[in-house]
């Protein structure tokens, strides 16, 4: 009688004993691994997408909080500031009344944000200016001077928005507190290269009296474009501002107002 020999089933790998009692002994290894590792990718799949979803949100909160602010500069200039309103403004951004609720919570809120990001938006384009000019006191003197001119701030609807704005400002301090934190600074810097100039050229002015008149010089100008409509252009403005400059620092700038440097080196251009 012959005896039939079945043949050995699939053994395990690892240890070499029949597959079946290796599961029973050590389970499935291959399947959990593979479910932790896809378990992990999603995870790490999750994590990404919100982050990615999250920089999205706050770009577009941003991007919405600009419009908003955009659009109140749009209606200060057009309407002034009595008559602008959360509903025009949103007409004006293209959005809904509960965005514009959502970002500022009453209309006092909102101006006071747009009153700060103008002065946020005056402040570094005076001192990207200030930091781009040449290291002599002229050169520092015209880009302080006519920075208040430059196209980047310097337009009808800007202009106008400011004045509505600081129109208010005697009435409330949040805004007076906003101006003058930006006149400050400016100032304090305009004063220290009045006084460096005074000391190159022997002038006989008083540094903070200069300043207050090239001050009061500016909000002159930048009110005459505010009402003057087409008939006074910025370009008049700024030569009106350069031609100062010639007749206040005369051993630092020509009579057009360009500077003339190294002039602190010679007083040769002095006029008596």
């Amino acid at each position: 009688m012959s005896t039939r020999t079945s043949a050995p089933g699939p053994r395990c790998r690892r240890c070499l004993i029949p597959a079946n009692t290796a599961r029973r002994i050590f389970g499935r290894p291959s399947l959990r691994s593979r479910s932790t590792r896809l378990a992990k990718t999603s995870a790490q799949k999750d994590e990404a997408g919100e982050a990615a979803g999250t920089g999205r949100r706050r770009e577009s909160k941003e991007k919405r909080r600009e419009q908003l602010i955009n659009a109140t500069i749009d209606s200060l200039a057009r309407r002034g500031y009595a008559s602008t309103t959360l509903a025009n403004v949103s007409d004006g951004a293209r959005l809904s009344r509960g965005i514009v609720n959502f970002h500022f919570d009453s209309k006092d809120n909102l101006l006071i944000e747009t009153l700060q990001f103008m002065s946020d938006e005056y402040q570094a384009n005076w001192k990207a200016r200030y930091a781009a000019s040449d290291d002599d006191t002229a050169s520092r003197l015209a880009a302080l001077v006519t920075a208040d001119l430059d196209r980047a701030i310097c337009t009808p609807r800007k202009v106008s928005a400011w004045f509505a704005l600081m129109a208010e400002a005697k009435s409330r301090p949040a805004y007076q507190k906003l101006v003058w934190e930006r006149d400050a600074r400016y100032r304090a810097c305009l004063t220290e290269n009045c006084r460096m100039a005074k000391e190159e050229a022997d002038y006989t002015f008083d540094p903070e009296t200069v300043t207050a008149a090239i001050y009061a010089m500016q909000e002159g100008l930048w009110l005459r474009l505010a009402l003057g409509g087409r008939e006074y252009r910025r370009a008049t403005a700024l030569k009106t501002a350069l031609e100062m400059l010639g007749t206040v620092f005369p051993c630092h700038f020509a009579p057009d107002g360009m500077p003339l440097l190294e002039a602190h080196r010679s007083k040769k251009g002095r006029r008596k």
